[in-house]
């Protein structure tokens, strides 16, 4: 028999949990852990100049945040999510599924991907071919066919490298870092090779199919469009303990490559600059990471930032029109702004303009 005392109680939690939920004052904002720091500078900025709370910010990774973001509209799901790469098609997708139908697409400026150790290390310097070699899953053997990685050290790799234990930190899967990485240096040095620059533009049948054959691609992965066989190739990182997953916290991998001067470290830029004193950027293919290499676009392994904003939200959350004017002003994103003092490159004026106006007019995202 139900116990009426048990479900005026439950009853009692349900509501308190509802007015609890629809009164949320705040802004909740999920997402990259590059983007991360200078969305709180901003935040906290807003939280000190205005009447609203300080937004929340939760650091889940780029892939992380936008998956909460999409779940659906609603004071139970966040009202924006940091990205250090563009939203994907699918991404899109899924929040239409999910009755998330007009998303608000911010580019806030510029960041580099460091590949960095220990200040107390050699300086490493290194092309995207090396980064390739050393951490692919899969590398092209004596007779040109993909076979499993055999590189132990950087020496191995190159015979100008130390001759030190390939070990490397970086971010998982659901970072947008992680994907930036990916396509800008795995991608980029595994075009080195003739065969796989090939089949990075083979088209249909005819084309695609040989081109695996002759580097011993299984069937199984073939697409009539060679760019997908590519990156199933070219993107796979090793998994045999060179490449360590260390999570969505940057900090974390400073502190490890603090603690051994052996290894290297992958993150953004903007941990670079605010860690000088402990770790220094590897130079890649004769650049080194600076803020006027990756503003001039000299640096190879530079990317946009990004925040997403759930219109439906907008005008409900108290807050968030403010928050946005807040970043998208001069003295956040501008030239001399205070993001610039965390490391984030600014984007040239003009397009600071645009993104501004698009925001103040709430326009929606169109892929």
């Amino acid at each position: 028999m139900i116990n009426k005392r048990t479900v005026l109680a439950a009853a009692l939690v349900v509501a308190a949990t509802s007015a609890t939920a629809a009164s949320r004052d705040y802004v909740s904002i999920v997402g990259s852990s590059t983007v991360y720091p200078f969305a709180t500078v901003v935040a906290e900025t807003f939280g000190k100049t205005t009447k609203y709370k300080t937004p929340k910010i939760e650091s889940t990774g780029s892939g992380g945040g936008l998956k909460l973001f999409c779940a659906g509209v609603g004071i139970e799901h966040p009202d924006i999510t940091n990205a250090s790469r563009r939203i994907k098609k699918s991404e899109v997708a899924l929040c239409n599924k999910n009755g998330v139908k007009e998303i608000i697409e911010v580019k806030v400026g510029y960041d580099g991907i460091a590949i960095a150790n220990s200040k107390t290390a050699p300086l490493f310097k290194l092309s995207r071919k090396d980064l390739y070699l050393a951490l692919a899953k899969q590398v092209p053997g004596a007779q040109g066919k993909l076979i499993d990685n055999p590189y132990k050290s950087w020496k191995d790799v190159n015979p100008t490298l130390p001759d030190i234990k390939i070990e490397v930190l970086g971010p998982p899967p659901t970072s947008g870092t992680r994907d930036a990485f990916s396509e800008l240096v795995l991608g980029a040095g595994a075009q080195a090779f003739a065969d796989l620059k090939s089949l990075r533009k083979a088209k249909g049948e005819e084309a695609v199919k040989p081109l695996m054959i002759k580097l011993g691609i299984p069937m199984s992965v073939y697409n009539k469009r060679g760019k997908k066989v590519f990156k199933t190739v070219a993107y796979s990182i090793r998994e045999d303990g060179a490449y360590i997953e260390a999570g969505e916290n940057d900090n974390l991998i400073i502190q490890k490559l603090e603690a051994n001067p052996n290894a290297l470290g992958v993150f953004g830029f903007s941990f670079l600059e605010q860690n000088a004193d402990k770790v220094q950027g590897s130079i890649v293919d004769g650049v080194a990471p600076a803020f006027e290499s990756i503003a001039d676009g000299s640096y190879p392994v530079s990317r946009p930032l990004f925040f997403y904003v759930k219109k439906a939200h907008v005008g409900r959350i108290p807050g968030i029109k403010g928050y946005l004017a807040e970043f998208t002003s001069n003295k956040a994103w501008g030239d001399e702004g205070y993001l610039t003092d965390k490391g984030m490159i600014p984007m040239p004026k003009q397009e600071r303009l645009q993104f501004a106006s698009d925001v103040k007019n709430l326009k929606p995202l169109s892929l």
